[in-house]
């Protein structure tokens, strides 16, 4: 498979040819085409995947509504004062838009477009201005709904809502350690983040109107499926509704805009679910072949301490979050890791978590850095480097959110084990 993705065929067929293969192999032609066709019909015809479009059509509603841009001006008007105010304001809109579009990509390209000419024009280090939005970027897939929580409950059958409230507070903490950061790097050197102009209380509270889109939204998607008033599914499709509904009472969605949102849904959709197709047939040679369950065995063998080995499976998702997108690397590893994690005694809900707070951190880490690379997209007069240098201190403060997270999980498992 390794092979195939180097002559780069698409992971999906990859995924779908090499399962194919090995279930000729081990059985013969005619179980390896009945397993394709059963599992492509199996993994495309599953009701819970009603989600997947119904979250991405929310998030593009909210990008073409400019709700980004009312959310950075109002986290300006509280912290813009404060040193690095204005960086700290991104890292608030990021994780403020995070909670209505569930990606890490939409989440950076739209920021990088609303926040780095403001913090330009305020003569911010530009390393600092870029960096902190590719890596407030990545907020988008771990603040819910996140897609790549649908594709991780998906694949596992956890609960969709218990991964959407666990990474609430880990989301919150996320963006706080990052501000905390630019905060004390910022008063150090003034130069780095320079003060913006002081406001009144009364602006303060008279910029909070630009906030009621998204805090209608998350209360009506996140509350609806904490209190259990409504199923994931209908959340979804609840919150489909309300972004549309939105976007027309802010008057901000043209026909164009409409059509581009359900275009996009639709490309973004197939794609996973394609490689949900590739997964299905892949995982069932590795079921038949108990590959999975042996490696899970060879390692609960090994005469070593379960963290050692939890350390080097996130440290195995840094590395390939380097090189790959995080929808497709969920897809491609829960198979094997899954059943690890089981069998070495984690909760599979807070594994989840930190998994994708460890892909987060492969999204922005050299040699690629995919959102780095979305940032640059956006300003190309701003070399890689530059983006790259700007990125160090958040990727430590990554680690650190990581390393906080392993050591304390109840973070993750408060909200979830109070749910209804």
């Amino acid at each position: 498979m390794v092979v195939l993705m180097m002559i780069k065929m698409p992971i999906a067929f990859c995924m779908a040819f090499v399962g194919f293969l090995g279930m000729w192999y081990l059985r013969d032609s005619g179980a390896a085409l009945t397993m394709v066709a059963s599992g492509a019909w199996y993994a495309a015809t599953q009701y819970l995947l009603v989600v997947v479009p119904l979250f991405i059509l929310m998030g593009m509603f909210a990008y073409h509504a400019r709700i980004s841009a009312d959310l950075y001006k109002t986290a300006y008007t509280w912290v813009g004062h404060l040193p690095g105010g204005l960086a700290m304001a991104t890292v608030a809109a990021c994780a403020g838009f995070a909670a209505i579009s569930g990606s890490s990509t939409a989440t950076a390209a739209t920021m990088a477009t609303v926040a780095i000419p403001q913090m330009r024009r305020f003569n911010y280090a530009r390393s600092l201005a870029t960096g902190v939005v590719a890596a407030s970027g990545t907020l988008g897939i771990l603040i819910p709904p996140s897609i790549g929580f649908v594709v991780y409950a998906l694949l596992t059958e956890e609960s969709i809502g218990k991964l959407f409230i666990a990474g609430i507070i880990p989301g919150i903490l996320h963006a706080s350690v990052y501000m905390t950061s630019i905060f004390f790097r910022c008063r150090a050197n003034p130069k780095l983040g320079p003060r913006g102009p002081a406001t009144s209380f009364i602006e303060k509270l008279k910029s909070l109107k630009g906030t009621w889109a998204t805090v209608l939204l998350f209360g009506f998607v996140m509350g609806g499926i904490y209190f259990g008033i409504v199923t994931v599914t209908e959340a979804a499709a609840l919150g489909a509704f309300g972004a549309f509904a939105i976007a027309i009472a802010l008057r901000r969605l043209s026909r164009k805009s409409f059509a581009d949102s359900l275009l996009e849904t639709g490309k973004l959709t197939a794609m996973i679910f394609t490689i949900l197709v590739g997964v299905r047939i892949l995982g069932y040679f590795v079921a038949i072949s108990n590959v999975s369950l042996e490696l899970a065995n060879l390692i609960i063998s090994l005469e070593v301490s379960r963290y050692v080995i939890l350390i080097a499976i996130l440290f195995s998702y840094l590395v390939l979050g380097m090189l790959m997108n995080i929808i497709p690397m969920i897809m491609l590893t829960l198979p094997i890791m899954y059943p690890t994690i089981l069998a070495l005694g984690f909760d599979p809900i807070w594994f989840g978590v930190i998994m994708v707070v460890m892909m987060e951190v492969g999204q922005v880490t050299p040699p690629v850095g995919i959102t780095v690379f979305v940032v640059a997209g956006v300003v190309k007069d701003i070399p890689m480097s530059t983006i790259f240098k700007g990125i160090l201190p958040f990727w430590v403060c990554d680690i650190t959110v990581v390393t906080i997270l392993v050591l304390f999980p109840q973070i993750a498992l408060f909200l979830p084990n109070m749910m209804k």
